[in-house]
C-alpha cells in the first residue's frame, strides 16, 4: 500500500527542482523499467499492479490500479512504476562522434534523440544547461530505456567547445553544405540547435563545418525539419560514411 509520504515524493519528481533535491527520477512501464533494472542505475522504489517481478531479484510493492493512477504521470498507467537514483556524471569520451544539443526544449524531441544516439552507437550526448532535463518523466518515457546506454552530460556548451577547438565541430544549419556532398568524419562534435531559434550565435562562431539537409520537394514550402528528424538523417549519413570506408 502507498503511504502519503511516498505519494508526495513521487508526484514531486515531475519537477526538476525536486528531482535535483532528492536525486531521484521516475520510470514507468514494464519494459522500460526492466531496461533500468538490468543497467547500472540503482533502484530506489518499485511498485506494480500484480506480481510482475516475481522472477526478478528485486523487491516490488503491490498496489492497486487506483493507487498507480495517483502516482503515475501517464494518462493510461502501464502496470508498474519505479523510482531510480540519478547517477553521477561520467567522463566524456574522445576520438568518436559526440552529439551536442544547444537549447532543446521539447521533452519528446530529447527522448527521441537519446533513442537515436543509442540506435546509431553514439555513446556521449552533451547538452547545454538550458536543454530540457533528461530525467523529465516525458523524456524518460520517450527514450524507451535508451537512457541507460547513452552518457548524457549537462555543461556550459560554449566553454566546452572552446576547450575542444582542436576537434571537428559540425553544426546543423538550414544554409550549410549538403550533408550528402560534404566531407564528414565519424568523430568530432555534431551540434543541433533549439527547435525555434537554431544554434546560438556564440556557438555558431565555434562551428568549423556548417552542414545541412537539402530539400528535394518540388514546391519546397516546408520551412524546416523537426530537430529529431534532422538528427536521424544526419546520424544515418555519418554512420553510412563510416561503413563505406
Amino acid at each position: 500500500m502507498l503511504s502519503k509520504s511516498q505519494i508526495k515524493l513521487i508526484t514531486s519528481l515531475d519537477k526538476k527542482k525536486y528531482r535535483n533535491k532528492h536525486q531521484l527520477f521516475v520510470v514507468e512501464g514494464i519494459k522500460s523499467i526492466e531496461e533500468f533494472l538490468y543497467s547500472d542505475y540503482e533502484l530506489y522504489l518499485l511498485f506494480s499492479v500484480g506480481d510482475i517481478y516475481k522472477n526478478k531479484d528485486v523487491i516490488s510493492t503491490f498496489i492497486t490500479e487506483a493507487e498507480l493512477k495517483k502516482i503515475s504521470f501517464l494518462s493510461s498507467p502501464n502496470s508498474a512504476l519505479a523510482v531510480f537514483k540519478i547517477p553521477e556524471s561520467k567522463p566524456i569520451g574522445n576520438d568518436r562522434l559526440i552529439v551536442a544539443l544547444d537549447g532543446i526544449s521539447d521533452p519528446g524531441n530529447l527522448g527521441t534523440i537519446i533513442r537515436l544516439c543509442d540506435w546509431f552507437g553514439i555513446k556521449d550526448l552533451i547538452c547545454s544547461s538550458n536543454t530540457v532535463d533528461c530525467f523529465n518523466p516525458k523524456v524518460v518515457q520517450s527514450s524507451m530505456g535508451s537512457l541507460t546506454r547513452v552518457n548524457i552530460t549537462y555543461l556550459d556548451l560554449e566553454d566546452h567547445l572552446i576547450n575542444r577547438q582542436d576537434e571537428l565541430i559540425y553544426g546543423a544549419f538550414m544554409n550549410g553544405e549538403s550533408i550528402y556532398s560534404s566531407s564528414v568524419e565519424n568523430k568530432g562534435i555534431l551540434v543541433f540547435g533549439n527547435e525555434s531559434n537554431g544554434i546560438r550565435e556564440e556557438i555558431e562562431e565555434l562551428v568549423t563545418s556548417r552542414i545541412s539537409i537539402p530539400q528535394f520537394g518540388q514546391d519546397r514550402k516546408t520551412e524546416s525539419l523537426n530537430v529529431a528528424m534532422a538528427t536521424a538523417i544526419m546520424l544515418s549519413e555519418f554512420t553510412r560514411r563510416t561503413i563505406e570506408k
